[in-house]
């Protein structure tokens, strides 16, 4: 019995390798983190500024400090996402201003065109609030996904634009700017001139 056991070893260590081997190894797809949206509850924004607006309890308002900063620029800020809807005011000083402004936020955001999937146009128009302007959706692999500008076509422009601090990958962040534009719409649904 010990021969046919010395025999039958190495036939049995043999056999055993090679089914251990499996060469039909498939990579698993890449995966993205769970994402926990908070509840949807709104404050009202009030500093001292010829505007108003309700804005997510989630966010925080911050005076722009950047290096170009004008009076009445501030950051919306959506530290648990890592981003930031930058809002920037400017008096109106005539038709032309009016005008050029207007234009420079159709750049802005056709600027995206390249990276761009889709970029969709929408009118606001609140008359009895005296707000008008203009919301680009912004899809695909782009820095910016949503921009807006809000005026009272006179004296008031007001401006929008949403950004990550992360690299753009639509994909990834779909559901966190879904989950922004219902803010953003508020935003712009509860929008006021002061004077």
């Amino acid at each position: 019995m010990k021969i046919q056991q010395i025999i039958l070893l190495p036939f049995a260590l043999l056999l055993g390798f090679s089914a251990c081997r499996n060469n039909d190894y498939s990579p698993k797809p890449k995966a993205y983190y769970r994402i926990e949206f908070p509840k949807k509850s709104y404050q009202t924004f009030t500093a001292p500024v010829p505007f108003g607006f309700s804005y997510p309890i989630y966010a925080s308002v911050e005076q722009d400090n950047s290096r170009d900063a004008q009076k009445n620029w501030y950051n919306l800020h959506f530290k648990q996402f890592n981003g930031y809807l930058h809002l920037t005011y400017y008096d109106v000083s005539g038709k032309e201003a009016f005008n050029e402004m207007v234009e420079d936020a159709r750049k802005l955001a056709f600027k995206h065109t390249i990276k761009a999937s889709a970029i969709d146009q929408k009118l606001i128009n609140y008359p009895e609030k005296r707000v008008y302007g203009v919301y680009y959706a912004i899809e695909g692999n782009t820095a910016s996904s949503v921009q807006f500008f809000l005026t009272d076509s006179i004296k008031h422009y007001f401006r929008g634009a949403l950004y990550f601090n992360e690299r753009p990958q639509y994909d990834s962040i779909a559901p966190v700017i879904k989950f922004i534009k219902t803010d953003i719409d508020t935003l712009i649904s509860t929008f006021k001139w002061k004077n």
